[in-house]
């Protein structure tokens, strides 16, 4: 296989702070064979043995442990048929409850999006831990009305962002990977590729399908109707043809930026950003920053935040939003001091010519859990 040294660029300016093990990571990840770019994107942190908020294309082989354990995780939006001025977040907040198995038709929603049970259901339409969240939305601010209406959205509705993955299911397939090839890559082609990456699409639409049904119950909880406007995968592992020939282009928290808009979300204190890709996606790996990007680690965060606030202060925000968040331990580890500055990140990509800013959307009531469920 050729060794051409890969391509590593990272998108962010020099206000954004990148820490530097994550630089090391991309670096690393860079030099795997097969390896020909590496790109960090403005909210590029370190991850579990690979950095998050990253996209990587390699030629003739590809790398599960880049994708990591959520195949599928992703963003989902909808747009409610509810009135921003009827929103009743302090009442929301005490009664909605997305834990526990959902009572709806698990298959007929599965079938609906093409995917199978898998043995995970028990886990459909549940947020799961770490960053995922359920989060209404009111829009602060139009910025191209032309691409607002475009996606069908009223200024005056609530609107929906749904962040969650395949739960156990992604988690599963890594491990049978890992068990057998460690971080080693699968050649293309082969049977062992190619019953990786039939698994690993089950996951994807495994997990459009759990961002649906999380969907239903927001709904359903909060008593309105919605259709959807948007899904994305941030990460997945997929066939791009480049430079006139095939590579595989695996995202690690990077939003695709060759799928139409895209939500940005911030902590659950700062503003989310729906924009429009620009340009041909060549020099960046088609790929988008998926989120604000951690600033501090879950331990760091813990012990800062408990210094400073009690945890009944952290369930409302500066936007006057209501928090559900049950597991302590997670309330400060999800704190929005823990992550970098939204608008910094949002604002390198417009710097770089990859990203329009179409709307800026705020936060009104975030579901995060009800308790250990986990």
């Amino acid at each position: 296989m050729p060794s051409t040294p890969a391509i590593i660029r990272v998108i962010a300016s020099p206000q954004s702070w990148v820490e530097g093990e994550a630089l090391r990571q991309l670096e690393a990840a860079a030099r795997l064979p097969g390896m020909r770019a590496a790109v960090g994107l403005p909210d590029l942190h370190p991850g579990k043995g690979a950095p998050v908020g990253a996209a990587f294309a390699s030629e003739g082989v590809f790398y599960p442990f880049l994708v990591g354990n959520d195949i599928g995780c992703g963003m989902g939006l909808w747009c409610l048929e509810l009135p921003a001025r009827k929103a009743r977040p302090e009442r929301w907040a005490a009664r909605l409850d997305l834990e526990g198995p959902w009572e709806g038709d698990a298959e007929g929603m599965l079938a609906s999006l093409g995917a199978k049970p898998c043995g995970f259901e028990a886990s459909l339409g549940t947020v799961g831990g770490g960053n995922h969240f359920a989060e209404l939305q009111r829009v602060e601010a139009v910025h191209d009305p032309a691409a607002f209406a475009a996606l069908k959205l009223e200024s005056d509705r609530l609107l929906l962002l749904v962040h969650s993955g395949s739960r156990g299911l992604g988690e599963a397939i890594l491990r049978a990977h890992v068990d057998r090839h460690g971080t080693g890559s699968l050649t293309e082609d082969s049977a062992e590729a190619h019953a990786y990456l039939t698994r690993h699409d089950q996951a994807v639409c495994w997990a459009r399908a759990n961002r649906a049904t999380i969907a239903e119950r927001v709904m359903r909880g909060v008593g309105t109707a919605g259709s959807p406007v948007l899904d994305v995968c941030h990460n997945s592992v997929t066939p791009k043809a480049w430079n006139g020939q095939r590579h595989w282009l695996h995202r690690k928290g990077a939003a695709p930026s060759d799928q139409g808009p895209v939500v940005i979300p911030g902590s659950r204190g700062a503003l989310s950003y729906l924009v429009q890709p620009l340009g041909d996606g060549a020099a960046h790996a088609h790929s988008l920053a998926h989120g604000a990007g951690r600033k501090w680690t879950r331990t760091s965060a813990r012990e800062r935040m408990r210094e400073r606030f009690t945890p009944d202060a952290l369930l409302r925000t500066s936007f006057k939003s209501h928090v559900v968040c049950e597991d302590r331990d997670l309330l400060f580890e999800e704190a929005p001091p823990a992550y970098k500055a939204i608008d910094r990140v949002v604002g390198d990509l417009v710097d770089a010519g990859l990203v329009r800013v179409v709307a800026t959307l705020a936060p009104v009531l975030t579901y995060k859990t009800r308790s250990r469920r986990e």
